[in-house]
Order: C-alpha cells, then sequence, then structure tokens
C-alpha cells in the first residue's frame, strides 16, 4: 500500500486510539475530534466541532491578553515550546471534570507561523482513584486479625459489627458515634467494604480540618478563578465518590452554612461548585462520624434539626476501650504482631504487671492510644517481654479505675434492646480525659507535641481539650 492510499484511511487510523484526539485551529476554534474523544467528554463531533476549545474548560490552559484585548492560546505565541505536557482537568459535556494528561504538539507552515494545534488527551480517572486509595491505605492503620481492621469479641463490639454488616445492606445514611480513637474510619470502612458500592470509590473528609471556605471547597469543588488561589479547577468530594460512599468525619464540626448545603445535596442529589451554578448530578451514599452528641448540639442550635434527622436514620455507637477491657490482650497481641512484623523484633507479648497496668487504665485515647503506647514500648524494650517501664509513663503513674468508674454514663443495658442509648457523657465531657491530659502536660514539661505522642492522639486535639476543659498550662505546671 502506497502513501497515497493510507492518507486517504488517516481518520480510521485516528479512530483506532485509545487516547482522545482534537485539532485546533490558529483561532482556537476546534477542528477535527477521534471517536476516543467523543467517548471521553460525551461530546458527539457534530456538537464540539466549530466550537472554541474554551468549551472544555481545562485548567491547564495558558492564555496570554493580545493588543485588541482578545485572549489567545500561548502556544501560538513565539518562544513558547512547541511541545507541552500536562496533566489537567477537562469538562465533559455533563458538567463533570475528567482528569486527563494532555500531550499538545504545534503545526507550523514553512515560514514557521503556527497554524494549529493537535492535542491528545489520556483518561486518568483510574489514576486518581488508585491514587486516592493509596492515599486511603496509607492513613489508615492495619489491626491486624478481626473484623475488617476491627478487633474485639466483647458482647458489645459483636453488636457493632452486626450493626455494621445491616446498615450496609441499605442506601441509608449512617452516623457513627465514639470517643476520639475508638476506630470510627475503620468502621466506616467496612461498611463500604460490606456494601454493594464497595466497587466504587470511598471518599472521605475531616469536616473539622478546615475553615468554612475552604470545607466548602473541598467537598463540592470549585471552578477556576473563583475565588483568589483558585488557579485550576478543583474536582471536590462528593463528586469524585459520584457512584460510591463518601464519609465524612467529626460532622458535628460542620459550619451552619455547610449544613444547609449538605441537607440540599441529599434533598436534591446534586451540588454546585464554588463559583459555578451549574448543577451536577451525584449519586453518593452517606457515611458520617462524630465524639460529639448531635442531640445536645441540635437543643444548642448548633446542628440543624433537619440536617439531624436526615442522616440520624441508622445510628451506630462505637464503646470506648474502658467499657470493653476484655478486648484488651486481644488488642495487644493484634499490635504487637504487627509491630514484631514491621520491626523485626521478636516480642512475646506483655509481662503480667505490665498487662495488668494496661487493664487498670481509663484509655481516654481509646485504641489509638493504645496503639500508641505499644509503638513506644516497642522502641524502648530491650527484652523479649515488655515490662512496666517500657510502657508511657502516663500509663505508669495512672491510677487503677474502679468497675464504677470504668463504666461509661449512658452505656447500661436496655430492656429488650441490650444496646446502649446516645450516650449523653460522650467525650468531650469525660472527666478522665481531662486527667490524662493535665498529667501528660506535666511530664513533658507543657510541651504538646510530646502530650500528643504520649496519649495517642494529635497535637490539634491537644489543643482542642486544653482549650475546652479551660485548662491553664502556666497554672498547672506549677502545681
Amino acid at each position: 500500500m502506497n502513501t497515497a492510499r493510507i492518507t486517504n484511511y488517516w481518520k480510521r487510523i485516528i479512530d483506532t486510539m485509545n487516547d482522545g484526539l482534537m485539532l485546533i485551529g490558529s483561532e482556537g476554534n476546534i477542528i477535527m475530534v477521534n471517536q476516543a474523544f467523543e467517548r471521553l467528554t460525551d461530546y458527539t463531533a457534530e456538537e464540539i466541532i466549530g466550537r472554541h476549545c474554551t468549551v472544555l474548560e481545562c485548567d491547564a490552559c495558558e492564555k496570554v491578553i493580545q493588543n485588541d484585548g482578545k485572549t489567545r492560546c500561548a502556544l501560538f505565541e513565539r518562544g513558547h515550546k512547541d511541545i507541552k505536557s500536562c496533566r489537567c482537568l477537562i469538562r465533559k459535556k455533563d458538567g463533570k471534570w475528567l482528569p486527563a494528561l494532555k500531550n499538545a504538539s504545534v503545526l507550523r507552515d514553512d515560514d514557521d507561523l503556527p497554524v494549529g494545534v493537535v492535542e491528545t488527551i489520556s483518561d486518568l480517572s483510574e489514576l486518581h482513584k488508585l491514587e486516592e486509595e493509596v492515599d486511603r491505605l496509607t492513613r489508615s492503620i492495619d489491626y491486624g486479625e478481626g473484623f475488617h481492621g476491627m478487633v474485639g469479641k466483647s458482647p458489645s463490639m459483636q453488636k457493632v459489627f452486626s450493626l455494621l454488616e445491616k446498615s450496609a445492606r441499605s442506601d441509608a445514611p449512617v452516623v457513627i458515634y465514639g470517643e476520639s480513637g475508638t476506630g470510627k474510619e475503620l468502621a466506616a470502612q467496612a461498611i463500604h467494604a460490606l456494601g454493594p458500592r464497595r466497587r466504587a470509590p470511598f471518599i472521605q473528609f475531616n469536616c473539622a480540618a478546615l475553615n468554612e471556605a475552604l470545607i466548602e471547597s473541598e467537598l463540592f469543588g470549585h471552578a477556576k478563578g473563583s475565588f483568589t488561589g483558585a488557579y485550576r479547577h478543583h474536582i471536590g468530594r462528593f463528586e469524585a465518590a459520584h457512584g460510591g460512599d463518601i464519609f465524612l468525619d467529626e460532622i458535628g464540626d460542620v459550619p451552619p452554612a455547610v449544613q444547609v448545603k449538605l441537607l440540599r445535596v441529599l434533598e436534591a442529589r446534586q451540588i454546585e461548585r464554588v463559583g459555578d451554578h451549574s448543577p451536577i448530578p451525584v449519586d453518593v451514599r452517606l457515611i458520617l462520624a462524630t465524639n460529639r452528641n448531635l442531640d445536645t448540639l441540635v437543643s444548642e442550635k448548633k446542628f440543624r434539626e433537619d440536617l439531624f434527622f436526615r442522616i440520624n436514620v441508622f445510628p451506630i455507637y462505637l464503646p470506648p476501650l474502658r467499657a470493653r477491657r476484655e478486648d484488651i490482650p486481644l488488642l495487644v497481641g493484634a499490635f504487637i504482631e504487627r509491630l514484631c512484623n514491621k520491626t523485626g523484633k521478636s516480642i512475646t507479648g506483655l509481662s503480667k504487671p505490665a498487662m495488668q497496668l494496661m487493664m487498670d487504665y481509663t484509655w481516654p485515647g481509646n485504641v489509638r492510644e493504645l496503639k500508641s503506647a505499644l509503638d513506644y514500648a516497642f522502641i524502648v524494650t530491650e527484652d523479649r517481654t515488655i515490662q512496666p517501664d517500657d510502657l508511657p509513663a502516663s500509663i505508669r503513674v495512672a491510677a487503677p479505675v474502679s468497675e464504677a468508674r470504668s463504666r461509661v454514663p449512658g452505656l447500661s443495658r436496655v430492656a429488650g434492646n441490650q444496646w446502649p442509648e446516645p450516650y449523653p457523657d460522650m467525650i468531650p465531657e469525660v472527666p478522665a480525659e481531662k486527667t490524662a491530659l493535665i498529667k501528660a502536660l506535666r511530664e513533658t514539661g507543657g510541651n504538646q507535641t510530646r502530650a500528643a505522642q504520649l496519649l495517642g492522639i494529635n497535637r490539634v486535639t491537644v489543643w482542642n481539650r486544653m482549650r475546652k476543659y479551660g485548662i491553664n498550662l502556666e497554672k498547672e505546671l506549677k502545681v
């Protein structure tokens, strides 16, 4: 077959490509696209040919202002590189963003003047999902054996496991209640793994991590130029979770303005990006978590009542570690096995006195604090058995807790239900938490970062608890 005949088949040739391809004229109008482009963007060739390339709203496009005030693609400027490759977001016909790798090459005539640009578009959606999954797995904690990473044989935890399985079968919103460190994120991951959306995205977001404006942008996304610093389009968590589950942690800390928008999402099942008024349909299952009593927040007018009734369809309460002490040896064993595999050490377990200290401790930081304590012990121990002196000082100096103190208010059995009602004294009202924090601050000389490490929590939580309990650091260190 000669060259002339091959040229006649050029359209069929480019339609065999997996990547999208478009040819753009010197004025920025789209001249030609292949079938892969139609598949990726949902635009047909008839709909897109003749339109300006800005219809795709690529957030990586560079433009320059000409003398007549009009904008022109920077690729056509003299001195600009003829070949450009970048990751970007491209707006599809339905308004959703396509994560893509775009390669652009300038076409020039014999006088070296640009006459057009040919661009290929590679779909990075699967890579984007994999990056999200890697990020999630990196943040999650491997607890070894158990129920989807959750360890416990106590009746209260067996009830939790049963409720997680039942809630996974439904599409109704779930609210997971529990103190900090009880495993709310693992519970949410279990619901996703057990549910019909398990092959779809699992997107999570901590609502206490950002201010109101940034929370709105993270949840619903924003358009390029919608506010100072919005240099690129941003896909929100709801849009990224389309077809799957979205996990919103610390839902009790969501600002009122964002609560209104969450209610709209639940009712209309669509979102609007910041700076863009085009509604985008989303199909997500909502999983939420909080260490606060939403009933109390509603009565204090800090949480919308209508939103509370929309999300509190299937509440699940995770018991604190002090209320299920029989699980402590199991957790210790699971963590030690994991740490042995990770560090290469051959630790056989805890001595009886060390285990007794673990059983007597109040664990204000719950399972997370227990893991942190064993991480510390693995670093300092020089024996095959962890001794009392290998444990953090906060555990060694803590007074044994009585059986009466170990019970959490509101966690008594309920006739005919055998499961706790929402406990009113959920953290942050637990006195033992304040005591443990003061001890840790004194032991570290007021160093909040080291105190957080002792307690197995982060520094922001230390600061929040100090403010919550009105702890005067200078005053406490003088005692």
